[in-house]
C-alpha cells in the first residue's frame, strides 16, 4: 500500500527523523493559511501516487499566502500520470547545499531489508543506478540484530566528509530502519537527504510503501489507504477478495492459484499475446467470486477476449461454471470467453457449460493459442 508523501512524513517524524513543519491541504485557502503560519517562502507539492511530480507541473514555490493559494489552486485537480491531485502538501522551502539519497527495501535474494545510500540525491535512484552504479551503496540488514551504529557510520562516511553530518546520517539511517520495521515496509526512501547552509542534515521528502500483510493487524495503517488513488478495478477485487492487478495487454485471465496465474501470463506472452491482468479467484468454489471477477475484466475496454483457466482442487470446477453461466444472465458479455476447465467435478461442469451453448477445453496449451488468437483477431 502507498502512503502520500504526507502520510510517510508522519511515519519518519514519529521515529525521530528531522523534518521541516508543514501541512497538507485539500483547498487553495487552507494551502494559503498554512502559507501564512509557516511565515516564510514555502512549497506546495500535490499529492498522488506518482513520480515526475516536478516534471509535470506538480511542485511549485510559493513566497507569500496569496502565491500559495495560486499556486495550489492550479495543482489541485489537475491529473498526473492518470491520477487526480485531490490534495497538497505545503512545507518550507529550504536552502540546500548538497543532496543525498537514502532507502530501505526488503530485498527477496537476501531476505533482508536492504539500505542502500547514494551521494548522488535528488534524482531518481534507477537513473543513478543505470549511469552510475559506483554511487550506490548497500548493505543487507541482519534483522536479528538491526542496524548496528558502526554500520550505519560506515555508510555514512561515504555520503558526508564532516563528522558531525556522518554522525546525523547515521542517526537517520537507524531511525528510517527503524520506521520501515515498525510499519511493516516493503520500501522507504528519503530523496533528498539534505544539508543546510549552517551544516543540519534533514529529510526533505520521504515516501513509503506498507506492505499489505501488515494491514490485518494494523487498523491505523489500513485506514491511511486512499482508494481514490487507485486504479477503480483493484479496488473492487480488493472489496470482493480477489488478488488483481491490471496489466497493460488484452487478454482478461481468470484462473485459480497463483502460480497458475503466472504459468497462464507466461503461456500468453509465449504465444504472442498480451495479458490484460493477473486475477487468482482463490481455492474458493463460491461461484460469486467468477461472477465478480467478470465484471471486473469486462469494464476493462482494452480486453478483447477473456480467457478462464481452472484446475480444480480444492476449487471445484462446476461450481466456477455456474459462476460464468450466472454472470452472463446477470449482465451482457460481448466478449469471446475461452474456458479451460479440468480437475474436481469437470464432468458436471462440462455439461453446465454445454447447456448455455459454451465449451470447455481441458488442454492449456489449446485454451492459451486460442485466445491469443481471438485477441489478435479482434484487434
Amino acid at each position: 500500500m502507498n502512503l502520500h508523501e504526507y502520510q510517510a512524513r508522519e511515519l519518519l517524524k514519529a521515529a525521530g527523523i528531522p523534518m521541516a513543519e508543514g501541512g497538507v491541504a485539500a483547498t487553495p485557502e487552507e494551502a494559503a493559511r498554512l502559507a501564512e503560519h509557516i511565515g516564510q517562502t514555502v512549497v506546495v507539492k500535490a499529492q498522488v501516487h506518482a513520480g515526475g511530480r516536478g516534471k509535470a507541473g506538480g511542485v511549485k514555490l510559493a513566497k507569500n499566502p496569496a502565491e500559495a493559494r495560486d499556486q495550489a489552486s492550479r495543482i489541485l485537480g489537475m491529473t498526473i500520470k492518470g491520477l487526480v491531485v485531490q490534495k497538497v502538501l505545503v512545507v518550507p522551502a529550504a536552502d540546500i547545499v548538497s543532496e543525498c539519497y537514502l532507502g530501505l527495501i526488503m530485498d527477496r535474494e537476501s531476505q533482508r531489508p536492504l539500505l542502500m545510500v547514494s551521494p548522488a540525491g535528488g534524482v531518481d535512484i534507477e537513473e543513478v543506478a543505470a549511469k552510475t552504479p559506483e554511487k550506490i551503496h548497500r548493505l543487507a540488514v541482519d534483522p536479528r540484530y538491526g542496524l548496528l551504529p558502526h554500520q550505519a557510520l560506515g555508510l555514512a562516511l561515504t555520503l558526508y566528509r564532516n563528522f558531525d553530518q556522518v554522525r546525523a546520517a547515521a542517526k537517520i539511517m537507524g531511525q528510517l530502519y527503524q520506521a520501515f520495521m515498525e510499519n511493516g515496509g516493503s520500501l522507504a526512501e528519503i530523496n533528498p537527504l539534505a544539508t543546510t547552509p549552517d551544516g543540519r542534515v534533514v529529510a526533505l521528502d520521504a515516501k513509503f510503501v506498507v506492505d499489505d500483510n501488515e494491514l490485518d493487524r494494523r487498523a491505523d495503517l489500513a485506514a491511511l489507504r486512499d482508494e481514490s488513488a487507485e486504479a477503480p478495478s483493484e479496488v473492487a477485487a480488493r472489496r470482493a477478495s480477489l488478488t488483481f492487478i491490471k496489466l497493460d495487454g488484452n487478454v482478461g485471465c481468470v484462473v485459480n492459484g497463483a502460480g497458475l496465474a503466472m504459468a497462464t501470463m507466461d503461456l500468453v506472452k509465449y504465444y504472442g499475446g498480451e495479458p490484460a491482468n493477473f486475477l487468482d479467484i482463490g481455492g474458493s468454489s463460491n461461484p460469486e467470486k467468477v461472477v465478480n471477477a467478470l465484471r471486473i475484466i469486462t469494464s476493462d475496454p482494452a480486453v478483447k477476449v477473456i480467457l478462464f483457466n481452472i484446475f480444480g482442487g480444492i476449487t471445484r470446477t462446476d461450481d466456477v461454471a455456474n459462476g460464468i453461466v450466472t454472470a452472463t444472465r446477470q449482465f451482457k458479455v460481448d466478449l469471446p470467453i475461452v474456458i479451460r476447465l479440468t480437475g474436481t467435478n469437470e464432468r458436471e461442469a462440462v455439461t453446465i457449460l454445454q447447456g448455455v451453448g459454451m465449451q470447455a477445453l481441458n488442454d492449456m496449451d489449446d485454451a492459451v493459442k486460442r485466445a491469443v488468437a481471438l485477441a489478435k483477431e479482434a484487434k
